[in-house]
């Protein structure tokens, strides 16, 4: 009997011990998770409509006005580059947008020979590699992205790939924030220029009513780029290509570096749940526990009372 309370005992403290660092690691999480939305919210807006104004300038302008605008027919090799977290505790975070990425593949890469990984995130890229797909290269990713010049090299390689012709399509699948219970993992397709393909399919056949790529387009352009029934037109000064070379290599830098936001905010707030649920289980555990406990030491008491009583019976006998 003594044995069996020692071990609840000893259990229910440990147990406590454990809550206390989930709890702590909880708060933690949504420290970062506040700091992260923020710098979420802050910048996707302005990547959104950057992103309709490069798809809109690609429908727009000659496509010989610079080579990343040129599509390349009959696509043989892809560049997907994986954007996960370095720490785990955080549920199926990582294992979600790994998923999604192989889903990607066999979706819309069926007639491509071979696809590429490019990493950032220890812990996708330590799944991709054990599913025993090709990674290239493997970029440090810190916990907090701060500015784009964290993804200038990322942004370079993909670019100089796709100019020399080394990616025919260069896509990035990342974890969309939707609130903190909701992260939806996602595919961009960056290079060429177009509407990414898994937004517009999930779009079609849902809710919207649009039954066709172009009118997804319009429908995105419609949003974005036209105001009072007039659209925007373009001039470029001094020349196409001088503004473009600016302009197009740093807007792409910008999804990249908003698809790092959109996963760092999404994966504090998996993990700032993943710890509350660890949290919870251990009060549960601890209320079951010291239940039990208490019983257990109530049927000692009481047998030590009819000890003590029987005891005494036969003694005044």
């Amino acid at each position: 009997m003594a044995k069996g309370v020692r071990e609840l005992r000893s259990r229910i403290k440990s147990i406590g011990n454990t809550k206390k660092i989930t709890k702590a690691m909880e708060m933690v999480a949504a420290s970062k998770m506040r700091k992260s939305v923020s710098s979420v919210l802050a910048t996707r807006d302005y990547s959104n409509l950057a992103w309709a104004t490069v798809i809109h300038l690609a429908q727009k302008t000659a496509v010989d006005h610079h080579p990343l605008l040129a599509k390349r027919e009959n696509p043989k090799k892809v560049g997907l580059i994986l954007v996960s977290s370095n720490r785990g505790l955080c549920g199926a975070f990582n294992m979600n947008i790994a998923q999604k990425a192989v889903e990607s593949i066999k979706i819309h890469h069926k007639s491509v020979e071979e696809t590429e990984f490019i990493t950032c995130g220890t812990k996708g890229r330590d799944i991709i590699k054990s599913m025993k797909y090709n990674v290239v290269a493997d970029f440090e990713k810190k916990d907090i992205t701060i500015n784009t010049t964290d993804v200038t090299p990322i942004s370079k390689m993909i670019i100089d790939k796709y100019l020399d012709k080394t990616y025919d399509k260069v896509f990035v699948v990342f974890m969309d924030f939707v609130s903190s219970l909701n992260q939806v993992p996602r595919v961009k397709q960056l290079l060429p220029i177009e509407p990414e393909p898994d937004e517009f399919l999930g779009v079609v056949g849902q809710s919207s009513g649009l039954e066709t790529k172009k009118e997804f387009i319009e429908e995105k352009q419609e949003k974005y780029l036209k105001k009072d029934g007039f659209t925007f037109e373009y001039t470029f000064e001094p020349s196409p290509k001088v503004v473009l070379d600016q302009m197009l290599p740093r807007l792409i830098e910008m999804q990249i570096f908003q698809s790092f936001l959109e996963t760092e905010a999404s994966e504090h707030s998996s993990r700032m749940l993943s710890m509350k649920n660890a949290t919870d289980a251990a009060k549960d555990m601890i209320d079951d526990l010291t239940l039990s406990y208490n019983r257990l030491r109530q049927a000692g008491i009481t047998q030590e009372i009819a000890e003590i009583s029987s005891g005494a019976a036969a003694l005044s006998k």
